[in-house]
């Protein structure tokens, strides 16, 4: 494919999904960051298959690469999910009635 509709298409994806991201209501950030963590799960997975099906050694390369950055991108989400989860729960009093 010729690599100026690539990077047409990466451009055009970029803002529609700012733009998508930027309407999204703040309580629903956190349901929608458990579907990207999901979707970075199946990437990991994907990445497991493609890395250990390579055979040369560049594609095994580039493939546990793909392994550590969707692992980063999970534990990243996972924390900021936990993170804004803990922002409504209740603070208990430390009172004895």
């Amino acid at each position: 494919m010729n690599p100026l509709i690539l990077i047409i298409i990466y451009i055009a994806s970029s803002l529609i999904g700012y733009n998508l991201i930027r309407r999204i209501p703040s309580l629903l950030h956190t349901p929608l960051m458990s579907a990207t963590n999901a979707i970075s799960g199946v990437t990991v997975l994907c990445a497991l298959f493609a890395a250990g099906a390579a055979a040369a050694t560049g594609s095994r390369a580039l493939g546990f690469a793909a392994i550590i950055l969707a692992m980063v991108n999970v534990a990243g989400g996972f924390g900021v999910t936990h993170r804004m989860l803990r922002m409504f729960v209740r603070k208990r009093d430390n009172t004895d009635d």
